[in-house]
């Protein structure tokens, strides 16, 4: 399993690599739009790989390590982009970002999400690594291993969790900060990844899932779009309550 898992290991470097050279190169001026795309390109081919790794070879003991340093990789190489539609929504809510251009931002993410699964089809199709042989990534893997009402009550909570998160994060030491969010999101994910995948995040559940949502659009949507988003607003309605409750 180590010798199959290097090939899958560089190629998710070489993206991570390619981003950052993109966001440090002469376009790094064009806007949040562009920089939305790159983080969002980067974190859902990185987590098509980690995915296919998972339900190809690798044993969760090994899979939980990899998810919280890809997410801490993410955290330190993407500061300053939400890289998820719920966290584009959530600026607009609060004001920081006027509804037009949250909109770009949004198709930005959607845009990205669709080219990072289209490149690493064309990546699996190659078969360069021993995971990618054979792998059944032209169907819906069904990753709802629960009810509808079920999977959208996770998917939901575990938005709002991950919200709550954030807006606390500036009380923990900066150089933490990216380990207690990526600490989170592991937790989350062993907690609820057997059940719904634990993806709170709309671009990236349509990146992993395309072919269950060209299947059965309604039902995913509902779990992977409304729910990540409704956890955000509920968390952000709570918050804004209890300052006014506090006045």
């Amino acid at each position: 399993m180590a010798g199959g898992l290097w090939p899958s290991l560089l190629l998710m470097a070489a993206v991570v690599a390619a981003v950052a050279l993109s966001r440090l190169g002469p376009g790094r001026r064009r806007g949040a739009s562009l920089r939305e795309f790159l983080s969002t390109f980067q974190i859902c081919a990185c987590t098509n790989e980690l995915c296919l790794l998972a339900a190809a070879e690798l044993p969760p003991p090994a899979a939980l390590p990899l998810t919280y340093g890809l997410t801490v990789l993410h955290g330190v190489t993407l500061a300053g982009s939400a890289g998820n539609p719920c966290g584009t929504l959530q600026q607009a809510w609060a004001g920081a970002v006027r509804p037009r251009a949250a909109a770009l931002r949004i198709g930005a993410q959607f845009a990205a999400a669709v080219l990072a699964r289209g490149f690493m089809q064309l990546v699996w199709s190659l078969g360069a690594a021993e995971a990618h042989v054979g792998a059944r990534w032209q169907r819906c893997g069904h990753p709802l291993q629960t009810t509808e009402v079920q999977a959208f009550f996770i998917e939901l909570l575990f938005s709002a969790v991950f919200q709550l998160a954030v807006l606390r994060v500036d009380l923990i030491h900066p150089n933490l900060r990216v380990h207690f969010i990526a600490l989170l999101i592991t937790m989350l994910v062993y907690s609820g990844g057997n059940l719904t995948g634990a993806i709170f995040n709309p671009a990236l559940a349509f990146s992993l899932h395309p072919y269950c949502f060209y299947e059965n659009f309604l039902s995913y949507s509902l779990v992977y779009w409304l729910a990540p988003s409704l956890g955000k607003f509920l968390k952000m309605l709570s918050t804004l309550r209890n300052n006014h409750y506090y006045k």
